[in-house]
């Protein structure tokens, strides 16, 4: 399938606001958009996620075993360029964020090989941050 790309909608519990705000747009660099008294629309590298406050949230979630992690099965994230996934893993190590999966390389060596990192943000949404050297690996198999 060849589409051009579009920048997807994601819409995300949480439970604290003001430290969602803090952690997307100071943390990672999102720029703020529209706002009201319970949610945020933020400008997650390109594509529009708002953040919906919720009395109590539902985050944990099952995981699945890859290339020696524990994946968890509800995430959402980005493909970054190298330098900027590179810059990205720096920035959350410099400010002492605590990883579910430590920067890494996975497939080490094998078809779809890819540098990833998880995090958590301050409600419990597990964030994944992505990078391919060859960015033709992406969808292979």
């Amino acid at each position: 399938m060849n589409v051009a790309l579009r920048p997807f909608h994601l819409a995300l519990p949480v439970t604290d606001l003001g430290a969602s705000e803090a952690f997307y747009c100071g943390l990672l660099g999102c720029a703020k958009g529209r706002t009201a008294s319970r949610w945020i629309d933020l400008n997650f590298f390109g594509h529009q996620v708002t953040l919906h406050l919720v009395d109590t949230s539902d985050a944990a979630a099952a995981a699945n075993p890859v290339d020696g992690d524990s994946v968890p099965a509800r995430h959402f994230g980005i493909v970054l360029e190298m330098a900027d996934w590179q810059s990205l893993a720096a920035r959350l190590e410099e400010a002492n964020s605590k990883f579910l999966i430590s920067p890494r390389i996975r497939f080490k060596g094998e078809v779809g090989e890819q540098a990833t990192l998880f995090i958590l943000d301050p409600c419990g949404n597990a964030l994944e941050f992505k990078s391919f050297a060859d960015t033709t690996q992406l969808f292979a198999t």
